[in-house]
């Protein structure tokens, strides 16, 4: 069963699968690509930040399903998740950009290299369901992505959008049902009267 902390776990299990592939190369070191804000990226190479969250539009579902005997269950949300990927670099400033840019087309490789992620990045709740999370890269504008780092005084770095669809969260409402014991079937006759 997919629980609330279904979003914090799939942001995590993108961030693990990025550690894996990205260290030590472009990278040095795993606690260097972290679950944070790009504004604050303290010592961080690479920040992954969710920056917006939706219910799936073409997996919504509505009414209940059946979970045992008598019982019916509310249907799961599926949700869609964007992620704004990140580079930074405390490398000297004529060597900054380069450096950003090896770790931004590192992480593109990573996306393209798994569109499907990896169940043994997941943990918690997702680890027991048959969950598919897919990844692909969000094609957004320079003024949309400019518009995600409006909240800030920090000027714009390289970043890309990376869309996370299939993170599901399963309901606690849940309904008694009775099953059909006994049916009668009848036909009922009215006479012409004339």
């Amino acid at each position: 069963m997919a629980d609330y902390t279904a979003i914090y776990e799939a942001g995590n299990a993108l961030v693990e699968y990025l550690r894996d592939v990205m260290t030590p190369e472009p990278v040095s070191k795993r606690e260097q690509i972290s679950l944070c804000t790009p504004y604050e990226p303290e010592n961080n190479q690479l920040t992954v930040y969710m920056y917006s969250i939706e219910e799936d539009p073409a997996v919504m579902s509505e009414g209940y399903v059946s979970r045992g005997y008598d019982t019916e269950v509310m249907s799961p949300m599926k949700l869609q998740a964007g992620f704004l990927l990140t580079a930074h670099s405390n490398a000297p400033a004529n060597l900054r950009e380069a450096d950003r840019y090896r770790v931004i087309g590192a992480a593109i490789q990573a996306i393209k290299d798994m569109p499907v992620l990896d169940r043994k990045y997941f943990t918690g709740s997702l680890s027991g369901k048959g969950n598919e999370i897919r990844l692909n890269m969000d094609r957004v504008s320079h003024e949309n992505l400019l518009k995600i780092w409006n909240n800030s005084s920090i000027p714009y770095k390289s970043s890309i959008v990376v869309r996370m669809n299939g993170i599901t969260i399963d309901s606690k409402r849940s309904r008694q049902t009775s099953r059909v014991t006994e049916v009668q079937i009848g036909l009922d006759q009215k006479e012409n009267e004339q």
